[in-house]
């Protein structure tokens, strides 16, 4: 972990913790952080709740990389993308305890994990890289692909609407909504439930369902490293 990324191990659960910043970006020390605690989630063998800080889960890449240059723009992404690989691939269940909003790649890590609490509140949730002037990256369409709807899915990335918490469960960012004060115990008990899920079975299957999209997933990555990426003033 690092500065920017909390690891906390409870009885039933490990909670990682998102802290960078007024917007939560995801920055490359993040995502080394992010992986970091995922590795040792997983050889703690506990069911992993990722969170972010009070009225924010992640407003998404960190802008300063992602306008510096198309080179740092597509390492970012590309790292971003890998991590949702990973989490869609991972061994144990993923619960999101989303505090708030969650923009663009803070988005689609909702859309990479296993189950999402949402919070109560005027926040804002979606996928907004049309409106910032950025063509939607390969990866971004694979992973929409596999967690929207085909309606959800067009107005999502193709329009950048955004969703309220309470919309975001319809279109399928988030699973439930709570009280902001219920977010984190909703998150343990849950987490409670699924360790009572066999982990061997838990595994292999989500590799069966999630496997055309984590193919798709791979492809698009691929796909990605031979475009430019950038934002489009």
């Amino acid at each position: 972990m690092n500065e920017f990324v909390t690891y906390q191990s409870e009885e039933n659960c490990v909670i990682i913790t998102i802290n960078n910043g007024k917007a939560n970006a995801i920055s490359h020390e993040v995502i080394e952080g992010l992986n970091i605690s995922l590795d040792k989630a997983e050889q703690e063998d506990k069911v992993v709740i990722l969170t972010g800080t009070s009225g924010i889960f992640s407003g998404g890449f960190d802008l300063k990389v992602m306008t510096e240059s198309a080179d740092s723009a597509k390492e970012l992404v590309t790292k971003g993308s890998t991590l949702s690989l990973k989490m869609l691939s991972f061994p144990k269940p993923i619960i999101i305890a989303c505090n708030g909003h969650a923009i663009a790649k803070g988005a689609f890590l909702l859309l990479s994990s296993d189950y999402r609490i949402g919070v109560e509140g005027d926040f804002k949730i979606g996928l907004n890289e049309v409106m910032i002037g950025m063509t939607m990256h390969h990866a971004g369409i694979a992973i929409a692909k596999s967690r929207l709807s085909e309606v959800y899915l067009n107005r999502s990335v193709n329009n950048a609407e955004i969703f309220s918490s309470k919309d975001a469960v319809k279109a399928g960012f988030l699973d439930v909504i709570v009280p902001e004060d219920h977010l984190l115990p909703t998150a343990i008990k849950v987490a409670k439930m699924f360790t009572k899920l066999n982990s061997k079975a838990h595994a292999a299957t989500k590799l069966k369902v999630r496997k055309p999209y984590l193919m798709a997933l791979k492809n698009a990555i691929e796909l990605d490293l031979a475009e430019d990426i950038s934002i489009n003033s």
